[in-house]
């Protein structure tokens, strides 16, 4: 848990789960397994079960903290939540009655504004009416490349307020993407030793569907060696539309 978080998109973090497994190409430098790796290393309690080495890491096997539910209910200003930024809810090993759980938290807690992403499309819109859906509660799934589109559709699945794509790390041409339902995307190049380039005109297609559809753009990075080595101007200006006014500071 942060309270506080570096993310642009988000003011805080919330990871009642921790530890995830590889799926698709958009996990290969995943940063929350270099971070779980070293977190152990540090002692954090947290991060001492390990994951498969085929599929995940040191430190980063799936976990659940049903110690640290009760968090949001203790930040007593509103604020804007990112679920799970070290594992994913909708992770095949995180039980069902425990995503409940979660979703009763963020239920009970209408101050927040919170933000859940999954790269598990399939097992999110199997599970959509077993959960509560309360207006404060953004649903996301990742996006990286033309091979994911179909977690858009599973999304569209999902009674959330507010549908939103993660194309991050943007890995290739996702200009056939299907924006209907949805309100909100972030595009984004990878960061780290080995990131891999992002091409001007994947983000400037996403950008121009967008506009064309009516959708919130926000544009994270261009990423680099480091997140904020190639800055975030995209043709002259910087792109941080949101679907509401959700930012604490902006909503009062």
């Amino acid at each position: 848990m942060a309270d506080r978080s570096t993310i642009e998109w988000t003011e805080a973090t919330w990871n009642p789960t921790t530890g995830c497994d590889k799926i698709s190409a958009g996990c290969d430098n995943c940063y929350a397994l270099k971070l779980a790796k070293r977190l152990k290393a540090m002692g954090s309690s947290k991060y001492q079960k390990d994951g498969d080495p085929r599929t995940s890491g040191p430190g980063f096997g799936v976990t659940t903290h049903p110690g640290d539910l009760a968090l949001p209910t203790r930040w007593r200003e509103p604020r804007v939540v990112f679920v799970n930024s070290m594992s994913d809810l909708f992770h095949a090993k995180v039980p069902v009655s425990f995503v409940q759980e979660v979703f009763e938290v963020m239920a009970s807690t209408p101050r927040h504004t919170y933000q859940v992403l999954t790269k598990r499309g399939s097992r999110l819109a199997r599970l959509a009416h077993l959960l509560p859906w309360p207006s404060n509660v953004w649903m996301g799934v990742s996006v990286e490349d033309q091979r994911q589109l179909a977690r858009v559709d599973y999304l569209r699945e999902v009674p959330a307020a507010v549908r939103f794509i993660s194309a991050e790390p943007l890995l290739g041409s996702i200009a056939d993407i299907n924006l209907e339902g949805i309100s909100w995307v972030i595009a984004g190049g990878e960061s780290g030793t080995a990131f891999r380039p992002v091409a001007a005109e994947w983000v400037r297609e996403i950008r121009d569907r967008c506009l064309a559809d009516n959708v919130a753009f926000f544009f994270k990075q261009w990423g680099g060696r480091t997140p904020k080595a190639n800055g975030r101007l995209l043709d002259g200006r910087t792109w941080d539309e949101m679907p509401v006014k959700a930012f604490a500071h902006v909503a009062g």
